[in-house]
């Protein structure tokens, strides 16, 4: 039984530490994937268990293989579960530990090889920010132009303008909403055959 404030994918259970898949009956355990400070699972588990929920039909029928994404994230767990959740449409998932590294991919990476960017905002040497506006000022039309989406626990109305204001194209709170992840590839690298 996964309650209402979390979600389950395919492939997310090997995540989990066989031990905490065994415990006893009607026991609740809180898993902390920390994004940003907030916890996305929150899970029942025991004779009550009826198996994972749906993925979201769209996230599920979207074919991105062939494409690359740049995930741009400091906490290596954080990156581990968006890596997984972005893989199960497809897409090739390639990470940057910081700002300082996004930056340098992109000025060494040839036109149209990312289709896409998810950066984080706050992380050490550079922020995401300054890392959107980085790549947006190198003398290179696909630098310009690739998407790049702010993937933050901020998502105040100003930190959505902060994102905007340094480049971003969209923004998406954390921890993910599925169904807001499947609008943001749709509308940005999905090409229907």
């Amino acid at each position: 039984f996964i309650t209402e404030s979390a979600f389950a994918i395919p492939g997310m259970g090997k995540m989990l530490p066989e031990a905490i898949k065994r415990l006893n009956n009607n026991m609740v355990i809180t898993l902390v994937f920390i994004f940003s400070s907030l916890a996305i699972f929150s899970v029942l588990v025991g004779e009550e268990e009826q198996g994972p929920t749906e993925l979201p039909a769209e996230l599920g029928n979207i074919d991105l293989a062939g494409k690359c994404a740049l995930l741009v994230e400091d906490n290596e767990l954080n990156a581990e579960i968006a890596a997984e959740i972005l893989g199960i449409t497809g897409l090739t998932v390639e990470r940057a530990v910081d700002g300082t590294e996004a930056v340098d991919r992109m000025d060494d990476c040839p036109d149209g090889y990312y289709d896409i960017i998810f950066m984080d905002i706050q992380m050490p040497k550079m922020n995401g920010y300054d890392a959107a506006r980085a790549i947006r000022a190198m003398d290179r039309n696909y630098c310009k132009q690739i998407p790049i989406i702010a993937m933050t626990a901020n998502a105040f109305a100003e930190d959505v303008h902060a994102a905007k204001t340094a480049g971003m194209n969209e923004h998406i709170a954390k921890p993910l909403d599925l169904n807001t992840l499947a609008r943001i590839l749709k509308k940005w690298i999905w090409k229907k055959a």
